[in-house]
């Protein structure tokens, strides 16, 4: 009974029992250290090449308009098209722009408008594989086992997060980038394996022809009326908005923790904090499955998320009196947001994958992709601004206020989203 109990507290793993999740799931791991391979390599050509950040910065562009535009009506294209051929067709386009980018590179390119072309066609092929490979998971799992199979899905990509750039760092001063590439590529072929091996997957009710403009409005429209699902976009927004702070980690690296202007240890670290506990959270994320009330949780969740960087912005704050136990104490707060945050993520997605209809799925996991790529973009320019105003410190503190004030009041404006609760077992 004791090992039973303590068993609880890891990850739920019921979701590997299925052997389509599992391949996904499996496949995942070693596509997403190749994929986080060319998000390091991308820009770090791009800077070889011009010798400008400016460059570098275009890349966030080429890569959120496409991101933008494709994830809305590539939601809407899995919403009328079997979800297996789309993301068949999707990762054989993943797998051509990845090789692409390891023939530019070992052809010696310069040009770095054709490495901003491509880049943003493979972000436009990922944002329509996106939607749809969330789509797809009430079809394979049951309801009850969304979170646990969100919380799997959530903690390989973090551990790829933290993964993938050092690996990148270390190995492209050595073998060059056209390697990162040419192993992104073939990393690419597991997930092709997964997905060819999933049943055919066609939509209920799904409308005939090709999705047009009006497919995409019907789905805003469609969240219009669902107060709950609207919700789970609004308390997402309000955390990453207000609650973000990656923008302010190289200042505060630099000045408020003495490391060097260019990177450094500290810097480094800051980044790292967050999907480190990200990864965490996924480990000991077995209670999830046994949260009925997915509302409330969302919203306890955000809380923690407000309050760590209120914490992190004190040690912050206090750095110059006290730098290295500050430093311990800001590092401690983003590795608990980070837990929070995947947390409240695999409840969110959850929520969107049992509450929406089966025929507008794709479309409302195509405006949970752009939100999810937005609000840390609209974060660094307002967290930006503000430091600017009134220091970094305040601008992390207060941000975390903020969104502990945004999710209380929104909970009490819209009392149906904490309400909210999973029908059926929990466990089984």
């Amino acid at each position: 009974m004791a090992r039973r109990s303590f068993s609880h507290f890891f990850a739920d793993t019921r979701p590997l029992r299925n052997q389509h999740f599992r391949r996904l799931w499996t496949a995942n791991i070693i596509t997403v250290v190749g994929a986080q391979l060319t998000v390091v390599a991308v820009p770090a050509q791009i800077y070889a090449d011009t010798g400008s950040s400016a460059y570098v910065g275009l890349a966030g562009v080429f890569g959120l308009v496409p991101l933008i535009v494709f994830g809305l009506y590539g939601g809407a294209l899995a919403d009328v098209f079997d979800r297996r051929t789309i993301l068949i067709f999707t990762t054989v386009g993943l797998i051509v722009t990845s090789a692409l980018f390891w023939l530019q590179a070992a052809a010696g390119n310069g040009n770095v408008w054709l490495l901003l072309s491509l880049f943003s066609v493979q972000q436009a092929f990922f944002a329509v594989n996106q939607p749809t490979r969330s789509a797809v998971l009430p079809k394979l799992l049951d309801l009850t086992l969304l979170p646990a199979a969100n919380s799997l899905n959530t903690t390989v990509m973090m551990a790829g997060a933290i993964a993938g750039p050092l690996v990148a760092g270390v190995l492209i001063p050595v073998i060059g980038f056209e390697w990162m590439y040419l192993i992104d590529t073939f990393t690419l072929f597991a997930t092709l394996s997964a997905v060819i091996r999933l049943p055919r997957l066609p939509v209920l009710d799904a409308a005939a022809g090709v999705p047009g403009i009006k497919a995409v409005v019907e789905g805003f429209t469609y969240l219009r009326t669902q107060p709950v699902l609207l919700m789970s976009f609004v308390v997402d927004l309000i955390a990453m908005v207000f609650g973000m702070p990656r923008a302010l980690f190289p200042e505060i690296a630099h000045l408020d923790f003495g490391g060097p202007d260019n990177g450094g240890l500290v810097f480094a670290l800051l980044f790292a904090a967050i999907p480190a506990g990200a990864v965490i959270g996924g480990i000991f994320s077995g209670w999830v499955s046994r949260v009925e009330r997915q509302g409330r949780a969302v919203i306890v969740c955000i809380v923690v998320w407000g309050l760590s960087m209120i914490g992190f912005g004190t040690g912050v704050g206090l750095a110059d009196h006290w730098r290295t136990p500050m430093l311990v104490l800001a590092l401690l707060m983003l590795v608990i947001g980070g837990a929070a945050d995947t947390a409240s993520a695999a409840f969110r997605s959850s929520m969107l994958q049992s509450a929406a209809d089966d025929a507008v799925r794709g479309r409302l996991q195509g405006v949970f992709i752009v939100v999810v790529a937005g609000g840390p973009r609209i974060a660094d320019t307002l967290h930006g601004a503000t430091a600017v105003a009134v220091g970094t410190a305040a601008a992390s503190a207060g941000g975390g206020a903020l969104v502990v004030v945004g999710v209380v009041i929104a909970s009490l404006a819209v009392p149906s989203f904490v309400r909210y609760r999973i029908s059926g077992p929990l466990r089984d």
